[in-house]
């Protein structure tokens, strides 16, 4: 067996592995040894998905009645962050890998959860979405124990190379939509690598198209026009705070690039005076800036997740303003985050000078992954709800971002 690659850890049933985050960090070390290639080459990352499949950590999130490793959000959160700041296409991926696992979770019935997040487990199944809620332009037609779906998915996180898919289709009839779940592999499924954008070059994203697919009855996690529970809007937020956690693992992936290069190959200004970069008093000015940028994040996130967590131990018994409460909480966490990734992603350059802008160092796909995946929901709506909060205690309405 190459050394690069993890055996495949299959927890015991109910078992919790001593150190995730420790396992998080090995990944992380070899994600970065190959960031900057895979980052110019773009396409698929068969290799790195592999390996985060043989971690064992695609089943952090699964409770331990199911056969998975029952970690808190916080602990799940903490390792997307420690990957992003490595690669945040990658925890892109495994970040939404777990996003599909809270929707079985919030939209399951008993009977689908314990089916499904126990083959993950047993079958070490990767996820990926199909759910986009501003593209309709797949539709489901019920017809006898089911629906037909026809139609395509964009911005589709993580399809490529999935197990199988999450899937958000408009049925017409109802003049609402459904969600469900689908194998990847369901004749009728066509899944294209078609993602191009300038960052985020490795999350996967590609275009999924139905044509003429059965989708049974007993893989329907919410039927259309089904009433909504606050429990099941708790979606938007393990989405929401995803992102707010991918924002801030480029934010301090860009802090430590910059501080490194700053202190072992940043040359001085000829005005400073001083020997070494890290000397300079107007050097030391910023990074104290950009401390001040990570650290708020840091601790909103942690707050937000910790609130998260709670929600989901409340269970049907949440109620709106509780849900509420964790909507602004994860607002906040987000923005700050946002302003991280794109300040320091962007400001780094203005510390560690012209040589470090060589294509080899590849610092300038921080900037590139943060201002792509942060265009996903425009931030000033989320300052919006912020500002509603903070005028009028006003609590944020619940969609599929907010």
């Amino acid at each position: 067996m190459s050394p690069s690659v993890l055996p495949l850890r299959v927890p015991e049933p109910g078992s919790t592995p001593s150190d995730p985050l420790a396992l998080a960090e090995k990944l992380a070390q070899q994600f970065a040894a190959t960031a900057v290639e895979r980052d110019r080459v773009g396409g698929h990352a068969a290799h790195e998905r592999e390996l985060i499949r043989r971690s064992g950590l695609l089943t952090l999130s699964v409770p331990h009645a199911f056969g998975g490793q029952g970690a808190s959000w916080e602990t799940v959160l903490q390792v997307v962050r420690k990957l992003a700041a490595a690669d945040s296409a990658l925890a892109h991926l495994f970040g939404f890998h777990h996003l599909q696992l809270a929707g079985i979770r919030l939209y399951g019935t008993a009977v689908q959860q314990r089916n499904l997040l126990t083959a993950t487990v047993e079958q070490g199944l990767f996820w990926g979405n199909a759910l986009n809620p501003l593209d309709k332009r797949t539709r489901a037609q019920a017809v006898p124990a089911g629906f037909v779906l026809d139609g395509v998915k964009s911005f589709s996180s993580g399809s490529v190379g999935a197990d199988w898919l999450t899937v958000l289709a408009w049925d017409e009839s109802a003049g609402a939509a459904l969600i469900a779940v689908l194998p990847t592999a369901q004749p009728g499924v066509t899944v294209e690598a078609d993602w191009d954008a300038f960052g985020q070059r490795q999350t996967d994203s590609g275009t999924v198209r139905f044509e003429e697919v059965y989708l049974p009855a007993a893989l329907v996690l919410q039927a259309p026009g089904q009433a909504v529970t606050a429990q099941a809007t708790l979606r938007s937020q393990v989405a929401q705070l995803i992102m707010a956690n991918l924002y801030l693992g480029i934010a301090i992936g860009a802090f430590e690039a910059a501080r490194d290069y700053t202190l072992e190959q940043a040359r001085p200004w000829f005005a400073s005076n001083v020997s070494e970069s890290s000397a300079d008093p107007f050097v030391q000015h910023r990074y104290g800036e950009f401390w001040l940028k990570l650290r708020p994040a840091t601790v909103l996130a942690e707050h937000a997740a910790r609130l998260l967590d709670a929600a989901f131990a409340k269970g049907a018994e949440l109620d709106a303003r509780e849900r509420g409460e964790v909507a602004v909480a994860v607002a906040e966490a987000k923005v700050l985050a946002h302003r991280a990734a794109i300040g320091i992603g962007s400001e780094m350059f203005e510390l560690t000078g012209a040589r470090s802008t060589s294509a080899g160092f590849g610092f300038d796909r921080y900037w590139r992954n943060a201002r792509v995946h942060t265009l996903h929901d425009p931030v000033d709506y989320k300052l919006r709800d912020l500002g509603r909060y903070a005028l009028e205690g006003r609590l944020p309405e619940p969609t599929a971002y907010s």
